[in-house]
């Protein structure tokens, strides 16, 4: 399977968000990657259910909602109304993470959990065979455009190594500073699902931009 390349909107024009959706409805990405940050979690406020509902009409591909929170569990089943299909969970904002994953495969979405940069993958032991999703954050969550912590590549060749320990068929997606070269070491590492932001909406093609991520 080729990676998975998920385009992170937090980049996009929001003056002219519509026209970036249509954008990546035509592009060879695969999802629309949404961070949801409460101000609280991590320093910055982004999208609320409005926000999302309006993507929703308009995406042709699935919405991956990474919603950096406190207390998750209280907004599952509206991130499910408002057209959410995959829902990842911060492994530190869940005081019950195998009741928060069921909880959202219950409301009908796929269910990721994030770690963050000082997280050991090691945390997810007892819960991956539950999992749709890992996200290793390879940058500290709340900001777009930070600089790539090289140890998320080790953190993703771990996590191949657990899903494959404990036959999970979770897949690994990384989220901070990838562009062609680190994507490649993530590809590498065992990488199935790419997010990019600045990388992607910076550029002066943004689709053939991921048209080369897709080719990694």
């Amino acid at each position: 399977m080729s990676v998975l390349i998920s385009p992170s909107m937090l980049s996009c024009d929001f003056a002219n968000m519509q026209r970036d959706i249509e954008m990546i409805n035509a592009s060879q990405a695969d999802w629309f990657h949404v961070d949801v940050m409460d101000g609280v979690f991590v320093p910055n406020i982004s999208f609320g259910f409005p926000v999302i509902e309006a993507m929703k009409r308009h995406a042709t591909k699935p919405l991956d909602v990474h919603i950096m929170i406190e207390n998750p569990d209280d907004y599952i089943a509206e991130f499910k109304r408002c057209g959410t299909d995959i829902l990842t969970v911060h492994f530190e904002a869940c005081r019950h993470l195998h009741r928060t994953i069921q909880a959202i495969k219950q409301a009908g979405m796929k269910a990721g959990v994030a770690l963050n940069p000082h997280t050991p993958v090691s945390a997810l032991t007892d819960v991956i065979a539950d999992l749709d999703l890992v996200l290793i954050m390879s940058v500290n969550p709340g900001f777009g455009g930070q600089k790539f912590i090289a140890n998320a590549v080790n953190k993703v060749a771990e996590t191949k190594q657990l899903i494959q320990a404990k036959g999970s068929s979770a897949l690994i997606e990384v989220d901070g500073g990838v562009n062609l070269e680190t994507g490649k070491l993530l590809v590498d590492a065992g990488a199935d699902v790419l997010v990019a932001g600045s990388f992607v909406f910076g550029s002066s093609n943004p689709s053939e931009t991921i048209e080369q991520l897709k080719s990694l």
